[in-house]
């Protein structure tokens, strides 16, 4: 991360005139330059960098371009980082390009997974690498994931070979009410996580309804105990904000005494100036309906429902207040307010015009998102709901790159977006198909058939990839 100093040169003013000269006109005092944006400023800014990538041409496969769209013997242009160009097999492929024969087999976006603890929950998943919860209340809107990130996770190159991960969104656990923020991430080998920091991605706030925070601190013998202590907990919290906000604004537009700084009042007043974005998870449909009325109360909005195994109970609610549902595809049942859910949740949520996305929460499953997108579709043929394969797409790739914030970037094989390109040996939609190449920003991270491009960390020395290892 680079320094910045500062030079201050004083103002020298030099009067030169005689005695009975006209004094000049009075000058107007210079308007205060403006504050810096507490909430929104990163005193953490990316660094990233993106991989040198050469000019690549991959040609002759079946392209899902991740916005529903299906390329039969399909041609995808790599460039400076880009997608340059997506097309048919009469797409001019420009001189001196890597040509990639992709005949037989599949490409499309890199995966996006919107929910995923790598890095704060890392492996070994020793009890020294806890370090997604800050349990020591329910309201801890000032932590931040990032400062829990271990880059060494090696399941962060799992997620890229195995699973065709691009992107993902590390999140604070769900003990608390207010987690504190997330971080969005690209899924590339770097040595601290401002280096993997998604350049311009908003911030997330994690909060958490349900069971968890009335479980962890109701045992304590304080609030919250029960659903009614949730909400009323994060009302007053709220509220609180929004007078937080109130001061801020007043002295960013008047001047004045500047008010006490909070850092995690901070957090909630980016989220209500629209620029932190909140990923809440939730279960059952009508804490969902009542976190939507406390959004509306106070004038917020909810990015994201995670979890959400009912969210087909309410998927025209969530359709008409533009909030995407973040669902497994059959994991449920594992707890009380999990036990209502059902394996044709994602395609009721997408059939009824939702934003409906698929994810992890799990170190294994970012392995194979793209397996339980194809369970997710199977499970709705079951009851006529027959999605087609390129648009099944959309739940991995632009429907997550929405909630995050960076769809005007990533998720999808748009001319002028980020070349996170994944080339899979087979339908990607199979259990028999894994990824033969990923690009990040159009640098070749992975390829299958070359053990140097097969990146592992120090706790896998051994393994295939590292050093001359066949």
């Amino acid at each position: 991360m680079s320094n910045k100093s500062w030079l201050f040169v004083p103002a020298i003013a030099v009067l030169v005139g005689c005695a009975s000269a006209a004094p000049p006109p009075p000058r107007e005092a210079a308007a205060p330059a403006a504050p810096p944006k507490t909430y929104s400023r990163d005193p953490y800014p990316s660094t990233y960098r993106a991989y040198p990538g050469v000019l690549t041409a991959i040609v002759g496969g079946t392209v899902f371009d991740g916005e529903g769209r299906r390329i039969d013997n399909g041609i995808v242009i790599l460039a400076d980082g880009v997608v340059r160009a997506v097309g048919g097999a009469d797409t001019p492929i420009p001189d001196g390009a890597t040509r990639i024969d992709a005949r037989g087999k599949w490409v499309t976006p890199g995966v996006i997974d919107i929910h995923s603890h790598l890095g704060d929950y890392p492996s070994p998943a020793v009890e020294a690498h806890q370090d997604g919860n800050e349990v020591t209340g329910p309201v801890h809107p000032d932590v931040w994931a990032e400062h829990s990130v271990w880059p060494q996770d090696p399941g962060f190159t799992r997620a890229l070979m195995n699973g065709g991960v691009t992107s993902l969104e590390i999140l604070p656990g769900s003990a608390n009410l207010f987690g504190g923020r997330s971080v969005v991430l690209k899924n590339v080998p770097a040595r601290t996580v401002q280096q993997m920091k998604f350049p311009g991605a908003p911030y997330g706030l994690k909060m958490a309804c349900g069971e968890n925070p009335k479980r962890v601190y109701g045992s304590r013998n304080q609030m919250p105990g029960s659903r009614m202590g949730n909400i009323a907990l994060d009302r007053a919290t709220w509220a609180r904000a929004v007078e937080y906000k109130r001061r801020w604004d007043k002295y960013e537009r008047d001047g004045g005494e500047p008010p006490a700084r909070d850092i995690g009042m901070d957090t909630l007043r980016g989220v209500l100036a629209g620029e932190i974005l909140v990923q809440n998870h939730c279960y059952r449909a009508d804490e969902m309906a009542n976190v939507i009325d406390m959004a509306k109360e106070f004038g917020y909005k909810v990015a994201a429902f995670h979890h959400a195994v009912e969210a087909y109970k309410i998927a025209d609610l969530l359709r008409d207040n533009h909030i995407c549902a973040a669902m497994w595809a059959d994991w449920y049942g594992f707890k009380m307010e999990a036990y209502d859910g059902i394996e044709e949740n994602i395609p009721l949520v997408h059939k009824a015009g939702g934003c409906a996305i698929v994810h992890s929460d799990d170190p294994n499953g970012i392995q194979r998102l793209y397996q339980e997108a194809a369970k997710a579709q199977a499970a709705g043929r079951r009851i006529g709901i027959d999605v087609p394969d390129e648009v099944v797409w959309t739940w991995l790739s632009s429907n997550p790159a929405r909630a995050l914030g960076i769809d005007a970037r990533t998720g999808s094989l748009r001319p002028g977006k980020m070349a996170d390109v994944v080339l899979w040996n087979g339908n990607p939609l199979s259990v028999y198909t894994r990824p033969e190449r990923v690009w990040v920003d159009g640098a070749l991270m992975y390829d299958a058939n070359d053990p140097r491009r097969r990146p592992v960390t120090d706790f896998e020395l051994g393994q295939p990839g590292e050093g001359d290892v066949k």
